[in-house]
């Protein structure tokens, strides 16, 4: 008989809550865990996600499930005794999920005693410490062609009936679920498969916004002060953002204070949305969190999952839960899409790497919110305003700099200067400039110039704020300071003239200066970024403009400008929504390899997509290139995989047999021993990585493409890389004779010096047959090659 003392101590360790998990795409930020003591445990208890062996037979029938077989493992080696919970009643809490499918596993609240004890037992296999993942932050629709013109040559909704039925997933840090974006006229219920909940009132959800969840178990505990909040679901401007931008309805008169008005709409109006919180503002997303609600959406039945987060360490893909999750969503047909992070533009900055992610890099749009800048000298500069057209600041005023440090942070010197009735340049860095605006404002100046750092290049990221003001390139701040330096005796003045929204952007799509770039870190022979899409001034939904002071009674603003790689993922999971409903058969990987066989190399002016510095982006910054989703619904031919195939190529990377295991699951465990290891360029990928690292510098790459095009159809492989490459592709044409018929072709890659490469090379291989051009980016690289740097040589244009 178990001794009852034992019997308590096993309860004191449970307090069991199974839930699903999802994440969101933030600039990470150290968490630090909250001190819990429970009972006469001596440790700081910490969250830890605990990867076990699989369950014996034995264990099997004895527990009902997996989550009493994980309970049984906690209390095993806990220590807290029955009368411990009179005195802490908090230290019941201590198994915080466990988990089904996406990992074999359980997250729980432990001492670090009690991990060195439970790492002796035979269950156990590793304890990963806890993380913390951030948030990574309508014109769109026209500017894609998804409504016809634009640069395709149809509208794409016609095709795809706007992505009814398909349910898109949304991990984010909370919705406003009241918004116009989420309005159900004209929607039909979800589909029978849809086994999800709404924690919000039945009131609240509808045919559009037909799930709502937070995931709160272990957040909870790491963060002092994080409560649980009286509704399930926060207010959150991130995920308001981005569930409209992926799948809102029809908004008509929708605007940032005048700019930008017009009707805001999803890339996929018709599809329903399933929204997980599992982000807190001003904290981040815990991990134990977005495993839950991975495994729980993907339960509920969603068809495409959009994640907006992600952790700038370089995480093994067996520890990271987005690479954990997103194989066991392609294991059940959904597509992941992940934002590939917001600390660009320096080199090997990527977050979720994994190669069965879609890693969405950020670019910026055709749309500018234009002002002009009017010097007393009567010269007019160009810069870009979030003010309504309507304001004015009238006659020139003086102008002036801040005679501090330049930045405008100190509202004493800006008094002592008196700046009243002036317009005031102010350089980038110290606060936002929203909190500059209010310094500014109360210091008494009539009006305030940004200066953009010099890194964005041409780049402008406007913000509302409190008084009249103007953003502008860094170029362009040197010319005003140089008047200023020259009016001294003369004094110097300026005006501004808020002209609203226009279309005459000179260059666009460009890579936006903070979008990540490859290599990839984890993976250097699978290129990433996949693909970039628009990230840059997007408008969409949010519960209010922040930081704003609006007028008594005044009508709240819906709408707001936001910029990130975490607004360019949901664009790219709402157009896969599109191929999803237009080809319901299509394979994760298929619709992956359609989006980026088919992406854009150029821009407006037909000429190669540009970095922020106006030179030609390199593949590090745009991936396959900028999505055309015209293309993408009939891409020709796809690069077909399945869940399985990324095995060989896991123990390729000479993963441990524990770890390709642990990122399988619930997968038969392998043995890489016993099975062919799959070197990354022969990964049925649809870029090409050549690492020429040894003599005789030449590589192979195997490939399969599966023709969804035209049943009967030949295609010639055409080549264009630079002289100090050789690529021979075998055979040369692919002849199909029906439709889903599967042919093979290898490519030889040379150094035709017979040395390594002295730095990255670039060219491509595209497939032709008719109105098919089915485009695979060919990077070269040598070995350990970390940038793309001077040395880079590029092919010719096509």
């Amino acid at each position: 008989m178990e001794n009852p003392n034992n019997r308590q101590c096993k309860l004191a360790c449970l307090g069991l809550r199974v839930a699903a998990t999802i994440l969101l795409l933030l600039s990470p930020t150290a968490a630090t865990p909250a001190a819990s003591r429970g009972g006469h445990d001596t440790g700081l208890h910490s969250n830890y996600l605990v990867i076990v062996r699989t369950p014996y037979e034995y264990d099997q029938n004895l527990y009902k499930n997996v989550s009493s077989w994980h309970a049984s493992l906690l209390a095993s080696v806990c220590d807290t005794a029955k009368q411990a919970l009179a005195a802490d009643p908090a230290s019941v809490s201590r198994l915080i999920y466990s988990y089904r499918s996406v990992v074999n596993g359980f997250s729980a609240r432990m001492t670090p005693e009690e991990v060195a004890r439970m790492s002796k037992m035979d269950w156990f296999l590793r304890a990963l410490p806890e993380q913390t993942y951030h948030l990574l932050t309508t014109r769109t629709p026209q500017m894609l062609g998804l409504m016809g013109g634009g640069r395709g040559t149809g509208g794409v909704w016609n095709t795809s009936n706007m992505g009814e039925g398909i349910i898109i997933g949304i991990l984010d840090d909370g919705i406003y679920a009241g918004h116009p974006s989420f309005d159900e006229g004209g929607m039909k219920p979800p589909p029978a498969k849809w086994k999800g909940r709404c924690d919000f009132n039945k009131t609240v959800c509808n045919n559009k916004l037909i799930g709502a969840r937070s995931y709160f178990e272990s957040a909870k505990w790491k963060w002092k002060g994080l409560r649980d909040p009286v509704l399930p679901i926060s207010e959150g401007q991130h995920g308001t953002h981005t569930s409209s931008t992926a799948a809102g309805a029809f908004a008509p008169n929708a605007s940032v204070f005048g700019n930008g008005l017009g009707t805001a709409t999803g890339m996929a109006p018709r599809a329903h949305i399933a929204f997980y919180q599992v982000c807190y503002e001003e904290k981040g997303c815990d991990r134990d969190d977005i495993l839950a609600a991975v495994e729980d959406a993907i339960e509920d039945g969603v068809d495409i999952l959009s994640l907006s987060l992600g952790n700038e360490d370089a995480v093994d893909f067996s520890d990271d839960p987005v690479s954990l999750g997103g194989y066991t969503a392609i294991m059940n047909g959904v597509f992941i899409c992940a934002a590939a992070g917001n600390t660009g533009p320096s080199p090997g900055t990527l977050v979720n790497e994994a190669p069965w992610l879609l890693s969405v890099g950020a670019s910026t749009t055709d749309r500018r919110f234009l002002a002009t800048v009017k010097l007393g000298g009567g010269v007019e500069l160009d810069g870009e305003s979030l003010n309504d057209p309507n304001t004015t600041v009238g006659e020139l005023r003086p102008l002036v700099r801040d005679v501090g440090d330049g930045t405008c942070a100190s509202e004493s010197v800006l008094i002592a200067q008196n700046v009243t009735g002036k317009i005031i340049v102010c350089e980038a860095g110290g606060a936002v400039t929203t909190a500059k605006a209010k310094v500014v404002k109360r210091a008494g100046a009539a009006g305030m110039i940004v200066v953009t750092p010099q890194v964005f290049g041409p780049v402008v990221i406007p913000r509302p704020h409190v008084l009249p003001t103007v953003q502008v390139p860094y170029a362009t701040g040197q010319k005003i300071k140089a008047y200023i330096q020259s009016s001294r005796k003369r004094n110097a003045t300026a005006t501004f003239v808020f002209k609203g929204t226009t279309f005459s952007t000179p260059q666009s799509p460009m890579v936006a200066p903070f979008s990540s770039r490859g290599p990839n870190r984890l993976s250097h022979g699978i290129l990433k970024p996949d693909i970039i899409g628009p990230g840059v001034n997007v408008i969409a939904g949010v519960p209010s403009i922040e930081d704003v002071e609006l007028a008594p009674n005044a009508v709240v603003p819906r709408f707001d400008i936001k910029s990130g790689t975490s607004m360019a993922a949901p664009h790219l999971s709402g157009i896969a929504a599109l191929i999803k409903n237009a080809h319901p058969t299509w394979s994760p990987a298929a619709i992956k390899s359609a989006l980026m066989t088919t992406a854009e190399t150029t821009d407006n002016l037909r000429k190669p997509i540009a970095d922020v510095d106006g030179r030609p982006a390199s593949f590090y910054a745009v991936g396959a290139g900028h999505v055309n989703p015209q293309r993408a619904m009939d891409p020709g031919l796809v690069y077909n995989m399945t869940a399985k195939d990324y095995v060989p190529y896991l123990c390729g990377l000479n993963y441990t047999d524990q770890k390709v295991n642990t990122i399988i699951y619930p997968e038969p465990q392998v043995s890489c021993a016993k099975m062919p290891k799959l070197e990354q360029d022969d990964l049925n990928y649809p870029s090409i990585t050549a690492i020429l690292d040894r003599p005789p510098f030449s590589v192979t790459a195997n490939r399969s493409v599966t023709n969804v095009g035209a049943a009967s159809s030949t295609y010639a492989v055409e080549v264009d890389v630079p002289a100090s490459v050789k690529v021979e592709v075998n055979p040369p044409k692919l002849t199909f004779k029906a439709l889903d018929e599967i042919l093979n072709y290898v490519v030889t890659v040379k150094s035709t010096s017979g040395r390594a490469p002295a730095g990255t090379i670039e060219g491509q291989l595209k497939w032709v047959s008719g109105k098919y051009v089915v485009r695979s980016p060919i990077l070269v690289t040598p070995a350990g090659s970390a940038t793309t740097g001077a040395g880079s040589q590029r092919p010719r244009q096509p």
